[in-house]
């Protein structure tokens, strides 16, 4: 089992920056994939925000591309969401995931989830 922890989340006006970390419980291994999602207003729906896999690289939503940055401490088990240019359109609640492999499917863990709120 994988624990994650986020923080870094909070109240930021138009333009700002917020720095999320999450901390995992245990070792991180390269072939873990390692992500950032967010509320959608579907209930129990969450969407992509970035995502970084050793096979594949980085990923993300194209409304975050040029402003967020994901990175991931494998030494440290953590995983890092830079956020800069932040707009109202991006607040939610933010959720770190990891998912690992195990045989022939993957599993998923997720954290607690931290709320980001930007100001106009």
């Amino acid at each position: 089992q994988v624990q994650l922890v986020e923080s870094g989340g909070g109240l930021v006006q138009t333009g700002g920056s917020l720095n999320l970390s999450c901390a995992a419980s245990g070792s991180i291994s390269i072939d873990d994939i390692m992500g950032w999602y967010r509320q959608t207003h579907e209930e129990n729906q969450r969407e992509l925000v970035a995502i970084e896999s050793n096979q594949t690289g980085q990923r993300y939503a194209d409304s975050v591309k040029g402003r967020f940055t994901i990175s991931r401490d494998n030494v440290k088990n953590m995983i890092y969401l830079q956020m800069n240019s932040l707009q109202p359109e991006d607040t939610d609640v933010y959720y770190c995931n990891l998912k690992r492999m195990r045989g022939t499917t993957w599993d998923d863990f997720w954290g607690q989830g931290t709320q980001v709120t930007v100001s106009s």
